[in-house]
């Protein structure tokens, strides 16, 4: 019999790989550490828990990198995707789902797996001497022993940044005399769709004294070894945002664009909040790339002052968490093997790349990498042309390691277009659209 393959880690990634693993007829045994040791941000002891936003961003695979993502793992029989399909929820061009619903789908299905063993128990070094197929997955909150030993064994520090969550609320409390539904643009094919958020607007008043309460309002404090750490620049905290210009904001998540107030229709908002469906009831809503430091009381004073969200009542507030990665480009192969222990294969957040579909991508692409292995097969890496192939080059060998942080998937990370194919193409989603033609030719190949 095959010896199994060892996955450390439930979250994303490593319910992928164990998945993927278990599709290749490969034995695998996935260990998790919660409920047996918690960690700060993490809820529930469910399986593929998320912990910040309930969104997979844009599922729009004609046009956009990351709805190419979810295309790509859609045909190589995903599970997160397959899950998340099945707990979507109403969000315009986005996938957005039922955290809950979908934490608890992921669980049901690995624990039907009679390939799959789920052992509840934490990992707190290196694994041993006789695991020798073995995917870490820890992700971002990776327990500190673990990432200890990774650094004494690699003879480097592992990089490290801050992830904010944003709070969620009770939707019985929003007052919807001043706040209504639309999607940006009336996105979306379905009247669910086009009416998949909420918005809340302010005037220029408003914002600007909500603006002054966000830098004035008390944050969390960082431990001193916290200090120096880096924020990933793509989940800023508000303050921070807000810091960094009086207009950031109206630019960034409260850009006003897009949306008309149907309760005042010839006046346009200054800035809009916006607030999105948390779970299939739609009891719960998510604020929109509020993600935020603020102590709990300030919170609540400060999004208080939010036209309609005066008397808000929170099921959740904000929070703030150390995440650590490591310098991926300096320390794995192109198959996420680890250079100073081969039999040590790596995927998820803790390789760099940002997203919980990126995450269970490099994921998906770590359990193929094992399962051939395990059957003693040779492979190759997806083409750079593909989604999963631009963010695997970039994290194993694309990416400067002095300045490496974690990356979204993006076209910036693929292969330019031919100039002839660019000449075809007029306007940025036209190109686009070459880039997700070419990619999806790609895939299949190699899935195939």
């Amino acid at each position: 019999m095959t010896n199994p393959i060892h996955i450390i880690g439930g979250g994303m990634a490593g319910c992928e790989a164990a998945w993927q693993v278990s599709r290749a007829g490969i034995p695998v045994v996935l260990h998790e550490m919660r409920p047996v040791r918690e960690t700060h941000a993490h809820q529930t002891d469910g399986l593929a828990e998320l912990v910040c936003s309930n969104s997979f961003r844009s599922d729009d695979h004609e046009t956009n990198a990351v709805g190419l993502l979810h295309e790509e793992m859609r045909r190589a029989g995903s599970l997160i995707i397959g899950m998340a399909d099945k707990t979507a929820l109403p969000a315009g061009g986005a996938l957005a789902l039922d955290r809950d619903a979908f934490s608890a789908a992921v669980t049901r299905a690995l624990e039907a797996d009679p390939l799959v063993t789920i052992e509840r128990e934490e990992i707190s070094g290196l694994p041993p001497a006789e695991w020798t197929n073995v995917i870490v997955a820890t992700g971002p909150l990776t327990s500190e022993p673990l990432a200890k030993a990774i650094g004494e064994l690699t003879g480097t520090e592992s990089l490290a940044f801050f992830d904010a969550i944003a709070p969620i609320i009770h939707a019985d409390s929003v007052d919807l005399s001043k706040a209504w539904f639309q999607s940006r643009y009336d996105k979306g094919d379905t009247e669910a769709e086009q009416k998949a958020y909420l918005n809340c607007p302010m005037d220029e008043e408003q914002y600007e004294a909500f603006i002054t309460a966000l830098i004035e309002a008390p944050k969390t404090e960082f431990k001193d070894w916290e200090k120096d750490t880096p924020y990933f620049e793509g989940c800023l905290p508000i303050e921070v945002m807000a810091e960094r210009g009086r207009e950031t904001l109206r630019w960034g998540p409260m850009k006003p664009v897009g949306l008309t107030n149907p309760h005042n229709p010839t006046v346009k908002a200054h800035a809009i909040v916006q607030l999105r469906q948390e779970n299939a009831l739609g009891t719960l809503l998510n604020l929109v790339g509020f993600q935020t430091k603020m102590k709990h009381g300030a919170q609540v004073e400060v999004l208080r002052t939010i036209p309609g969200l005066e008397n808000a009542e929170f099921a959740r507030l904000g929070g703030i968490h150390r995440n650590t990665f490591l310098n991926s480009p300096t320390l794995l192969d192109e198959t996420m093997r680890l250079k100073a222990d081969p039999r040590l294969r790596f995927a998820g957040q803790i390789t760099g790349v940002e997203g919980y579909v990126e995450s269970a991508a490099m994921g998906l692409l770590a359990g193929r990498f094992a399962a051939a292995d395990a059957k003693g097969e040779t492979t190759t890496p997806p083409p750079r042309d593909t989604s999963h192939g631009a963010l695997l080059n970039h994290i194993t060998k694309g990416a400067e390691a002095a300045l490496f942080q974690p990356m979204n998937a993006n076209f910036g990370l693929f292969p330019p277009l031919t100039e002839e194919i660019r000449k075809g193409r007029k306007g940025k989603r036209e190109r686009a659209r070459a880039y997700t033609e070419r990619a999806k030719i790609s895939w299949d190949a190699w899935i195939a």
